[in-house]
């Protein structure tokens, strides 16, 4: 087994885990408390950071399985990897940065966070520097990488409004109001555009140093 495969599997290895930690967490609380199953399952891939976890693990694993398919080819696009570095990055700033200090979390809850929230997207962010081939990217896919924290936004307003239940604080309507609402989220996003311009000046900026080494 060469670097990379290792590398590539233990990762995999650890966001299958820290997905599958938080989802027996939630079940289980849901189950203590005589709720229902199923909405915690609705409620689990509610998370940006599962959402975005889950994206990193799938990637992860195609690149260990080598039969081929039109999914596997799409998920191993340079400008797919690198759209699912920039959202597993602001997953891990916007914890560090908005929510850590909220809570405490023990035992279990404990790993399936450090798992979820800095290990993986620090590691994820290494294997995209080592190994996601470079010079593809440009400015254009800042947009399309974009839909899928907007899609996701206006996915947890609507539930929210139906629920009156919202993952994060920042975001929560029923506390903060829709003005505040979308102020936070505009900073956020805006958080995601400047993650996603650095991942693209690194990717022209090492492209053209392979270039120039040819």
């Amino acid at each position: 087994m060469d670097v990379r495969t290792g590398f590539v599997s233990m990762l995999a290895l650890l966001g299958w885990v820290g997905l599958s930690v938080q989802l027996y967490l939630i079940l289980l609380g849901r189950w203590e408390l005589g709720a229902s199953l199923l909405g915690g399952l609705v409620n689990f891939f509610s998370f940006f950071t599962v959402l975005t976890n889950t994206l990193a693990a799938v990637v992860l694993t195609w690149e260990l399985t080598h039969r081929e398919s039109a999914v596997r080819r799409w998920f191993l696009l340079p400008a797919v990897r690198s759209g699912i570095a920039v959202s597993i990055a602001l997953v891990g700033l916007a914890y560090n940065l908005l929510l850590r200090h909220l809570w405490q979390p023990e035992g279990w809850q404990f790993i399936a966070d450090e798992l979820l929230h800095d290990v993986m997207p620090v590691l994820f962010i290494i294997y995209w520097g080592l190994w996601v081939p470079k010079g593809t990217l440009r400015l254009g896919h800042i947009g399309l990488w974009m839909v899928y924290p907007l899609v996701y936004f206006a996915y947890i307003l609507l539930r929210g409004d139906l629920l009156a239940a919202y993952p994060y604080p920042f975001i929560d309507v029923a506390s903060l109001g829709y003005p505040q609402v979308f102020i936070n989220a505009g900073g956020i996003l805006a958080g995601f555009v400047g993650i996603a311009l650095g991942v693209v000046g690194m990717d022209r900026w090492v492209g053209r140093r392979s270039v120039k080494a040819l």
